[in-house]
C-alpha cells in the first residue's frame, strides 16, 4: 500500500504551480468587479469567468497538498516534536505578517474605501490598537487582522489538532487510511464529491466564510477535511494508481461543471431578483463537481508526469513560501499608485505582475541569506553547507 521512497516530486511541483497560481488569482483581484481591498478604477468584467476557473479548487489542493507534506513530517517525529516544530515554523511568519506585512493593505483599503487622508505612521497606531474597527455603512475593517495569511493560521491550527490526533487517536488514523486505500476508483470520485456538496449546501448558507477562525465552520470541514485526505493518503500507491486512472475523466467533469457553475454565476451576477433555492442547491453540487473533479485531475496528471526532480525545484520549493508572504501586500501597493499613473491597462497589469514577481523574488534572495530572517519567512535556519543540503530538500519543507 505504501511507497517505500517516500519522495514526491509531484506533490512538491504541485504545490509550487498552485501558490504562483494564487499569486496571479491575486493579481486579478485587482480587476475583477468583486469587492477586495483595493481596486482598479477600470474593473474588467470578462475576467470573472476566468477567475471562476480556479476559484473551487486553489485553496482546497493546497490544503491537501499541505496535509500530504505533513505526513513525511509526521512519520519522522513524534506528535508532539512535529506540533513544537510546525508551530515555530508557521507562527513567526504569521505574527511578520500582522504585525508588518499585511498593515500597507489595510492602509490602502481604508485610503481607498474609507477616504483616510492620514499618513501611514498615524494610521499604524491606530491598525495596532483599534478596538471598533474601520466602519462605513457596509461594515467594518477589524484590525490587527491576518487577511491572506488566513492560511498560514488554519494550517498551524490544523497540523496542531492532527498531532493531537496521532498522539491520541493512530489506531483511528491507521484505520480510516486503510479504508481510503481500499475505496475504488469511483467512489474515490464521486464520494468526496457528496461530502464536498453536502458541506456546502447545509454549512455554507449558514456560516459563510470568514477566514476568521472562530466562527468559520464551513471551511474548517472543507479544509481540514482535504487537509486530512492529504496527509492519510500521501504514501498510498493504491490512491496514487486511482488518482491517475481518473485523471481523464476527473477533467471532464470538472470542465462541465465549471461550464454550468460559470454561466450561472454570470447570469445572475446583477439580477435583481434571486435564483430559484433549488437552483441554488444544484449549483452547490455543481461546485462540489469542479471542486474535486479538478483536485483529482491535477493530482492524477501530476502523479503521471511530475514525478522527477529538476534542477529547479530545490530552489522554488523553499522559495515560493517567502512569495506567498509578502506577494499580496505588493499586489495592494503597487496596484494603488500603478492606477494612478495614467498608463494603458495592459501595460499597468503587466507592470503589476513584473513588481510584484521581482519584489517577491529580491524578498527571498534577502531572506535566504540573513540568518535572523529565515525563521521569519518560514525558512529553516541556515545550518553547515546549507546549499548542499537544499538540494535534497523533501516535500515536508513546504
Amino acid at each position: 500500500m505504501s511507497d517505500p521512497s517516500p519522495r514526491r516530486y509531484d506533490l512538491d511541483w504541485i504545490r509550487i504551480g498552485a501558490f504562483f497560481l494564487l499569486i496571479l488569482y491575486h493579481v486579478g483581484m485587482f480587476y475583477v468587479p468583486w469587492d477586495w481591498h483595493v481596486k482598479s478604477p477600470q474593473p474588467v468584467a470578462w475576467l470573472e469567468p476566468v477567475m471562476l476557473l480556479t476559484n473551487p479548487w486553489r485553496l482546497s489542493l493546497l490544503f491537501l497538498v499541505s496535509g500530504a507534506a505533513t505526513r513525511f513530517m509526521a512519520d519522522k517525529l513524534a506528535a508532539g516534536a512535529l506540533a513544537s516544530q510546525r508551530t515555530a515554523r508557521l507562527l513567526p511568519p504569521l505574527l511578520l505578517g500582522v504585525l508588518i506585512i499585511v498593515p500597507p493593505q489595510s492602509y490602502y483599503e481604508v485610503v481607498e474605501q474609507l477616504g483616510f487622508s492620514e499618513g501611514y505612521l498615524v494610521f499604524y497606531g491606530r491598525y495596532l490598537t483599534a478596538s471598533g474597527g474601520w466602519c462605513d455603512a457596509g461594515g467594518c475593517l477589524i484590525t490587527p487582522t491576518w487577511n491572506h495569511l488566513w492560511f498560514v493560521a488554519y494550517l498551524l491550527v490544523y497540523t496542531l489538532a492532527l498531532a493531537a490526533l496521532i498522539a491520541w487517536a493512530k489506531p483511528a488514523l491507521r484505520r480510516l487510511e486503510q479504508g481510503l486505500a481500499r475505496l475504488p476508483a469511483w467512489a474515490l470520485l464521486v464520494c468526496p464529491i457528496i461530502v464536498l456538496g453536502l458541506a456546502r449546501a447545509v454549512l455554507l448558507p449558514r456560516f459563510g466564510i470568514t477566514h476568521a477562525l472562530v466562527d468559520d465552520w464551513y471551511n474548517h470541514v472543507l479544509s481540514f477535511s482535504l487537509f486530512l485526505f492529504g496527509y492519510l493518503t500521501a504514501k498510498s500507491d493504491d490512491v496514487r494508481r486511482r488518482l491517475i486512472s481518473l485523471r481523464w475523466p476527473a477533467l471532464a467533469v470538472a470542465l462541465v461543471a465549471y461550464g454550468l457553475f460559470s454561466l450561472y454565476a454570470w447570469t445572475w451576477r446583477e439580477a435583481v431578483a434571486e435564483p430559484a433555492p433549488g437552483l441554488v442547491l444544484a449549483m452547490r453540487f455543481v461546485y462540489a463537481v469542479d471542486q474535486w473533479g479538478a483536485i483529482v485531475a491535477i493530482l492524477g496528471f501530476g502523479a503521471r508526469n511530475l514525478n522527477r526532480p529538476h534542477p529547479a525545484l530545490a530552489y522554488l520549493t523553499l522559495a515560493v513560501f517567502p512569495y506567498y508572504i509578502v506577494h499580496q501586500s505588493v499586489i495592494v501597493v503597487a496596484g494603488h499608485h500603478l492606477a494612478r499613473a495614467g498608463l494603458p491597462q495592459g501595460l499597468e497589469a503587466g507592470l503589476l505582475i513584473a513588481v510584484t514577481v521581482a519584489a517577491c523574488g529580491l524578498t527571498y534572495e534577502v531572506v535566504r541569506r540573513v540568518a535572523w530572517l529565515r525563521p521569519l519567512f518560514g525558512l529553516k535556519p541556515e545550518q553547515h553547507s546549507a546549499r548542499g543540503r537544499e538540494q535534497a530538500l523533501p516535500i515536508q519543507n513546504g
